[in-house]
């Protein structure tokens, strides 16, 4: 086990540190980058999840990389199938001999008379440390050790198994049993119909209020259509293309459209959604309090949550749990709810940055208390950058996005031949929301975690690709905000870059 110094060093080897190290390669081939991974496999998300069902929320054509196009025609990809092309895309693209697992990063010291990280790692034979020029840390936005647990009460006294998706237990078998699933986001949406395609007796979500569902087909017609047209080749090559730019603008489209038309958005969907489970269930577990889009919407492939409600091998139940009991849980209405096994599909927990701790010149930075940068940076650090995708469209456009830009910035250091560059906050910036538009419950209470933004770009995170991609395009990087400085020479006074530190943390 030896440490590494290298120009990049890239954290986690999931959809976003692989595409990051592929965009490495390509973009910014003259710089010697390694990737650590805290697990002893690649994948991420897709390597930790393996609950019955698990897939992408989001279509697969936009999840995959721009730079290989997913080749299917299945609208939402299963949790296997994206594990698989995560770890193909690593092999093809060289990345493999640039990982090392079993390494978790626990903290990051710059140096500003040096001008690099000093990163250490835990692994099974202790500490390690490395450097690197850059850090630019991929590990998501939720904890890979803990999933949110909620403390019911009467936990304790419930005799089967209580299960979370996250640490979903590879010998368990939902045949013939009766089966809760105490949530109603993606997870638990994705879970019923594959618990009951698995031979579960009953399956009954018991969700706390409604969510809006919607059904899509199960194949990209699109896709479909034009891959019967275009095969092999250059020829199949543009039909990917093409099924990403539709997808991409059908996204964005519909969120817009969604966002404008609340009223109309509601009335379809309740159509749709009436077609399978009926008006009364509908008017009782289908009927959301917020608007579209104020929370993630749950697609459905083929419908394949409502047909499982509708013809009888799954329920909804909209109340809230009194306690757990030793045979199920008893609702707030008094409801007693029979279960053998009880799922409790109640979210992550926020972790903002892989819980690294970070220094600059012997100063914290506390990711809660800077300023977002373009959704990559933070106001005052030098050389750090992370990657969190988009909330209302695929993680991948948005992450993908990042990387050109980190990309772009390595190139503009080397041109300039400048040792940092560090976003410089405005003295005058005044602070707005926080990010991420979405009142999801495991976002709303965790809120506090995520980074502060101002009221104009470059330091608001806009949840709209195309105008990430003006923002975040190599032609910006020097705008007048990211600095790029030589070394600063040991005893020079720190305190301008504190004093943007400090801005942030007021």
């Amino acid at each position: 086990m030896k440490s590494l110094h290298v120009d990049v060093l890239v954290v986690g080897a999931g959809l976003s540190g692989v595409g990051a190290a592929c965009r490495l390669t390509q973009l910014s081939p003259d710089r010697s980058f390694a990737v650590l991974e805290s697990r002893e496999a690649g994948g991420g998300t897709w390597d930790l999840f393996r609950y019955p069902g698990v897939r992408t929320d989001s279509d697969v054509h936009t999840f995959g990389y721009p730079f290989r196009p997913w080749t299917g025609t299945e609208t939402l990809a299963s949790g296997e199938s994206i594990r698989t092309y995560i770890r193909e895309t690593a092999t093809e693209f060289g990345i493999d001999e640039h990982i090392h697992y079993g390494q978790r990063v626990i903290s990051a010291a710059f140096s500003w008379e040096t001008g690099r990280w000093s990163v250490r790692a835990e692994t099974v034979d202790g500490l390690i440390e490395h450097t690197a020029t850059f850090l630019y840390v991929c590990t998501g936005y939720y904890s890979y050790d803990t999933g949110h647990v909620v403390d019911f009460p009467g936990r304790a006294e419930f005799d089967g198994p209580i299960i979370h998706p996250q640490f979903w237990p590879e010998a368990f078998d939902p045949a013939g049993k009766r089966i809760v699933v105490i949530g109603s986001g993606a997870t638990a949406v994705t879970l019923v119909p594959a618990l009951a395609e698995r031979g579960a007796a009953h399956v009954t979500m018991l969700q706390r209020s409604p969510g809006y569902v919607l059904p899509i087909p199960g194949r990209d017609p699109v896709g479909r259509g034009v891959g019967s047209v275009l095969r092999g080749g250059a020829g199949e090559r543009l039909g990917q293309r093409l099924v990403r730019a539709k997808n991409l603008l059908q996204n964005v489209g519909v969120y817009e459209l969604s966002r404008r038309f609340p009223r109309a958005t509601r009335r379809g969907i309740a159509a749709l959604n009436r077609r399978f489970v009926g008006e009364e269930a509908v008017r009782e577990h289908f009927t959301p309090r917020y608007e579209p889009w104020d929370q993630r919407m749950c697609f459905v492939p083929d419908a394949d949550f409502l047909k499982v409600v509708g013809d009888g091998r799954a329920s909804v139940v909209t109340d809230t749990v009194d306690r757990f009991t030793a045979t199920g849980i008893r609702v707030a209405g008094g409801e007693e709810l029979e279960a053998d096994a009880i799922v409790t599909a109640t979210g992550l927990r926020i972790e903002i940055a892989g819980g690294i701790t970070f220094t600059h010149g012997g100063q914290v930075l506390d990711p809660s208390a800077a300023f977002f940068y373009k959704g990559a940076m933070f106001g005052g650090a030098p050389n750090l950058a992370v990657c969190l995708g988009y909330t209302n469209n695929s993680w991948t456009l948005r992450a993908d996005l990042t990387s050109r830009f980190v990309c772009a910035v390595l190139n503009e250091l080397r041109d300039r031949g400048a040792a940092t560059a560090t976003p410089r906050l405005d003295p005058d910036l005044e602070e707005g929301e926080r990010p991420f538009e979405l009142t999801s419950t495991y976002l709303e209470r965790s809120r506090h975690l995520f980074p502060r933004q101002g009221t104009v770009a470059p330091w608001t995170v806009r949840q709209n690709y195309f105008h990430d991609r003006r923002l975040m395009s190599s032609r910006r990087v020097d705008d007048g905000v990211l600095e790029f400085a030589p070394l600063r020479p040991r005893g020079v006074d720190p305190k301008p870059l504190a004093a943007a530190a400090d801005r942030g943390a007021s």
